[in-house]
């Protein structure tokens, strides 16, 4: 057993605080606050000793590297943390830790005795599990911390397992999880014959590209992807994280996607020299992604549903930037490397601060509300004024305003997509990315519209949303906290670009090790030197400023001066009524009906009357479903489901019969092991 650094015990202590979270609650009085608060705490000493041991890592180049025995095939368990995992361990811990607060609001174990328990184990072994994915370093314990981690997700996600939409979204998830992880499966197979074990090093050089090699990218594209959201493999997403409780969905959108992006990073940056149309399909993929994602956004009436596509977006800008460095390294311009990487990178961070603001959020609005459909909701920005001002700047940081988090993350990517088809050596698939980002951006802008207006602006559209009522602190605070980080993170972009740097490095350095000729010939830039960070975030700090000058003045203006109140202009209507403005269904019905295909229109759901003297008659508020489970993979799953079906005779439940088949199936077996001389050739 090789010793560990002490930010090697830093860490695995942080993992396992995390990971023994619930157990106190599994001995505790039962439906006492007293298990649910020392669950809270030690995700709170776990994530601050995690937080410490990461930021060791990627600032002061503190790795480390520790080996343990292991009883299990594929020699030991190798752990080890550089500035690339450490970069994922970030938001790993932070966002787990402010849920783990939340939840103590939003999910008591007094008003749900039930399942609170069983929560909050599966939570902190969901966040210490993804903690284990992203420092292993050998193949098998890779796998085994990747099911424990998927499991662990599955059972937090249907908490609410009394309801059939809750289990049918969990069960998909299940399906489409296990599907991703055979191909793990093949994956890590494939790269041990490659390496000769199961460690996933590296020699000087990188590994040497070859038909395998090939084999072995697609199925961590199919298998990485699927965990990430990534379409097409994202079906399982909208559901799953719709139906988990919200504290649950902030932790799977916003950290958990992540893990399987930090996935694919690590198995291509063993090759040294990957072909261009790896680079290539992964700008495909995400510019799809993008547009695929932000225009099902558009045409959701469920808030949760929203974000979650939102999520399939933010993904695919993700993976463009992803692509973009797999063309560098092809074309050997590292450039491209720092812009596309980098920008990636800085959107992993920022997405997972925003996007858990915005699920919180939506749970606060749940919980004050009663309701998640945005047709019945309205007017909540004067019942929940704080909830209401953090959803904005959550909103706001996702259409990548300035200057907040998510403008200086998109913004790396575009000049990234810029130098590469505007200089020599030019992409066209980087030409076609950047206008199908800026597409999928104007999309999201008017998504994120309709949500925000819809459901905080207005009237309240139903009795639910006129008492709404803001959340209690334990929820209350973790969505400032998100909501100051998102406003500040950005204009810290300059002291977060040194980490950067050292992940976009320890990313190269298994192909191009210091020293080599090829990393003296072509060194990769650091971020700094390639887009004024510093300039920008001023400028934004300005901006801000003048921001809030002009808030103040004008509140002090307000305080001083009388101000009447009267009903807004009514166009002539003596009486309107909150049945007067658009609901959101009507606002996103021109994006549905233009922008996203026909397999995905909203579909109405209409219970017609019936009879002579009809007692009721109604039509749902239209709901977009995903195209792909409409259209393809629940027909496919329908269509084999009858015909296993038809082989349910052969399970007669008899000993003897099964004897019988199983005499047979050897008979087969003898025949075939005497004649296979004769059939095939020697």
């Amino acid at each position: 057993m090789e010793a560990a650094s002490p930010g090697g015990v830093l860490l695995l202590g942080a993992i396992a605080l995390v990971a023994l979270s619930g157990l106190p609650g599994l001995i505790a009085r039962k439906g006492g606050s007293g298990g649910e608060r020392l669950s809270a705490l030690l995700v709170g000493a776990g994530a601050l000793l995690g937080l410490v041991a990461s930021a060791r890592v990627l600032f002061l180049g503190r790795s480390f590297r520790v080996e343990l025995p292991s009883p299990l095939p594929g020699g030991p368990l190798l752990l080890a943390a550089d500035p690339l995992s450490a970069l994922f361990l970030v938001p790993v811990f932070l966002v787990p830790a402010l849920g783990a607060v939340y939840g103590l609001g939003y999910w008591p174990e007094a008003e749900h005795r039930r399942d609170a328990r069983k929560l909050r184990f599966f939570y902190g072994l969901l966040a210490a599990s993804m903690a284990v994915v992203l420092l292993a370093r050998s193949g098998v314990l890779f796998l085994v911390a990747w099911e424990v981690m998927a499991l662990a997700a599955f059972f937090a996600a249907t908490t609410e397992d009394r309801q059939p939409e809750v289990r049918e979204a969990g069960w998909i998830y299940l399906v489409a999880t296990h599907a991703g992880t055979l191909g793990l499966f093949g994956m890590t197979a494939l790269l041990a014959r490659t390496t000769g074990g199961f460690a996933w090093e590296a020699p000087e050089g990188g590994l040497a590209v070859t038909a395998s090699s090939s084999v072995v990218f697609l199925l961590a594209v199919v298998g990485f992807g699927g965990k990430a959201g990534l379409f097409p493999f994202h079906f399982w997403l909208p559901g799953a994280h719709g139906g988990a409780p919200s504290h649950v969905s902030a932790v799977m959108s916003g950290v958990m996607l992540k893990v399987g992006l930090y996935g694919l990073l690590r198995v291509v940056s063993l090759y040294g020299a990957p072909p261009a149309w790896w680079g290539g399909l992964l700008l495909l993929l995400g510019a799809g992604s993008a547009l695929f994602g932000a225009a099902l956004a558009a045409g959701q009436g469920d808030v949760k549903r929203l974000l979650a596509y939102s999520s399939v977006e933010n993904v695919g800008i993700v993976t463009t930037g992803i692509g973009l460095a797999l063309l560098g390294r092809s074309a050997g311009r590292p450039e491209w490397v720092a812009l596309g990487l980098g920008g990636a990178l800085l959107h992993v961070l920022y997405h997972s601060l925003f996007k858990p603001l915005l699920f919180l959020g939506a749970g606060a609005v749940i919980h004050g509300a009663g309701t998640r459909e945005m047709d019945r909701l309205g007017g909540l920005l004067r019942r929940m004024p704080r909830t209401g001002a953090a959803f904005a700047a959550g909103c706001a940081a996702a259409l990548a305003f300035p200057p907040l988090a998510g403008f200086f993350s998109e913004l790396v990517v575009y000049l990234g997509l810029f130098r590469a088809f505007a200089g020599p050596d030019s992409s066209l698939l980087a030409a076609f990315a950047a206008p199908a980002l800026a597409v999928a951006g104007a999309v999201a802008l008017a998504a994120f519209t309709k949500l925000f207006g819809v459901a905080f602006l207005g009237s309240p559209r139903s009795d639910e949303a006129s008492h709404a009522h803001e959340p209690g602190r334990a929820m209350l605070v973790p969505i400032l906290a998100l909501a100051l980080l998102v406003a500040v993170a950005g204009l810290l972009s300059p002291l977060l670009a040194p980490g950067v740097d050292a992940a976009i490095r320890a990313w190269v350095a298994p192909a191009v090790p210091p020293g080599s000729v090829e990393a003296l010939l072509h060194p990769v830039p650091p971020l700094a030197s390639l887009v004024p960070l510093g300039t920008i975030a001023l400028l934004g700090a300005a901006l801000l400023g003048l921001l809030a000058l002009f808030a103040g003045l004008l509140a002090l203006r307000l305080r001083r001066a009388s101000v009447a109140r009267g009903a807004t202009w009514d166009c002539g209507y003596a009486r309107p009524t909150a049945r007067m403005q658009y609901t959101g269904s009507s606002f996103g019905d021109w994006i549905s009906g233009r922008l996203t295909p026909a397999a995905a229109a909203p579909v109405l759901e209409v219970r017609r009357p019936e009879g002579s003297f009809p007692r009721s008659a109604a039509v749902s508020a239209p709901r977009a479903r995903d195209p792909l489970l409409r259209r393809l993979l629940e027909p496919f799953a329908s269509r084999w489901a009858r015909r296993f079906h038809d082989l349910h005779a052969l399970q007669e439940g008899r000993l003897t019969i099964y004897l019988v088949y199983v005499l047979g199936t050897l008979v087969a077996l003898l025949a075939w092991s005497a004649l296979r001389g004769w059939v095939l050739p020697r």
